[in-house]
């Protein structure tokens, strides 16, 4: 075992996206989690699927039928021992599952309790469906995402699920678990991913109430308005990340693209960014992405190629960096942040349903003899 969270206990009830994300977090930096998996009809395809799940990294599963009174009753064990506990049912489903706070906290006034939602524990909206676009939709973040003239642009689901909810659970367990450790007295988390994706968009806030942020798409610093802040297809179909804010790297920028400054408009010139982005477009696309990864590297320009997944697992700096790694000869993101004196690890793959189950009860002080019992009335498989 190693990392910062080495000896923390987490119980995840398995679910998809922001909490399995919650749980490799923790898992990574040290946390025992035993993931508690939905007993289903294993298929190999099944089974294949579960074992290239990356979000599952780093825990072992108990296969466990929730609907079974000693299923319930193990998870009560098991919470007795837990220091913190993560699920991401509607609300109200683990109440009538037996496992909401009040009977966890019952059997352990020290639990912290992570609940994942997309629209919160209450509200008028807290029992309906969703997904990130939609979260993210609501929270004011998703409309400003695209290019001026066009609609909205959907960022995959990483702010939703990733940044404004797995993260912020993540983080939110923490901060609880030291409260727990100072006061001994557990809590509840009520983790939102349309409250988390909000919370994201506070320095665009700042820029609106400070008059430098306009609620036109695509018009802005950071949202493709500005020329020197924006994308670009090269000769090749390829294409170069331009991010040169300050006027010192703007500077250089131009100057290894070949323009000249002093016949060009001030940088912060809105009125002229339109112009100078088919300036920009037109020099750019003379070159493949190769030849200008070539100009630009080494210098402060701020412009990099824009790499595919499988490129930015060969790219140097991050070869360099171990940004990814094999695990099971299958390639990932690496664990961060990085821990100097206690690093992170993938402690090992993804696991089927129920595999590592029994080690992992057995290490949380349920005997063999209770295992197996277990298994012949059908509440663990």
């Amino acid at each position: 075992m190693s990392g910062p969270l080495a000896g923390i206990r987490i119980i995840e009830l398995a679910g998809i996206g922001p909490v399995p994300f919650a749980g490799m977090l923790l898992s990574d930096a040290g946390a025992d989690i035993i993931r508690i998996d939905r007993i289903e009809e294993e298929t190999v395809e099944s089974r294949d699927r579960q074992r290239l799940d990356l979000l599952n990294r780093g825990r072992r599963s108990v296969a466990v039928d929730l609907k079974h009174d000693d299923g319930v009753k193990l998870v009560l064990r098991l919470v007795e021992q837990a220091d913190g506990l993560m699920e991401g049912f509607r609300p109200g489903v683990t109440e009538r599952l037996g496992l909401g706070p009040d009977p966890c906290l019952k059997r352990n006034p020290k639990l912290v309790y992570g609940r994942m939602t997309g629209w919160g524990q209450d509200g008028p909206m807290s029992q309906a469906a969703g997904h990130d676009i939609d979260y993210i939709a609501l929270a004011g973040t998703l409309g400003m995402i695209g290019r001026a003239g066009e609609g909205p642009v959907p960022p995959i689901n990483l702010l939703g699920d990733f940044g404004g909810g797995g993260m912020l659970l993540a983080f939110g367990m923490l901060a609880a678990l030291i409260g727990a450790s100072e006061t001994g007295r557990g809590q509840v988390i009520d983790a939102a991913m349309v409250d988390g994706t909000a919370l994201l968009t506070t320095m665009i806030h700042s820029l609106k109430y400070q008059g430098s942020w306009r609620e036109d798409r695509g018009t802005n610093l950071l949202d493709t308005g500005a020329h020197f802040y924006d994308v670009y297809e090269t000769a090749d179909g390829g294409f170069i990340a331009v991010g040169a804010i300050e006027h010192k790297f703007y500077r250089e920028l131009i100057e290894l693209m070949g323009l000249g400054e002093e016949t060009l408009p001030v940088q912060m010139d809105r009125e002229s960014w339109p112009m100078m982005r088919r300036v920009f477009a037109e020099a750019f696309s003379n070159k493949s992405r190769s030849q200008w990864e070539s100009i630009f590297a080494g210098s402060d320009a701020c412009a990099v190629p824009v790499l595919t997944l499988d490129e930015a697992r060969n790219h140097p700096h991050l070869v360099h960096r171990s940004t990814f790694t094999k695990v099971n000869n299958i390639p990932q993101p690496s664990p961060a942040p990085r821990f100097e004196g206690t690093p992170s690890t993938i402690k090992r793959p993804p696991p089927s349903f129920g595999e590592g189950g029994d080690e992992a009860l057995s290490e949380w002080s349920i005997n063999t003899e209770d295992i197996n019992h277990l298994r012949l009335i059908g509440a663990i498989r």
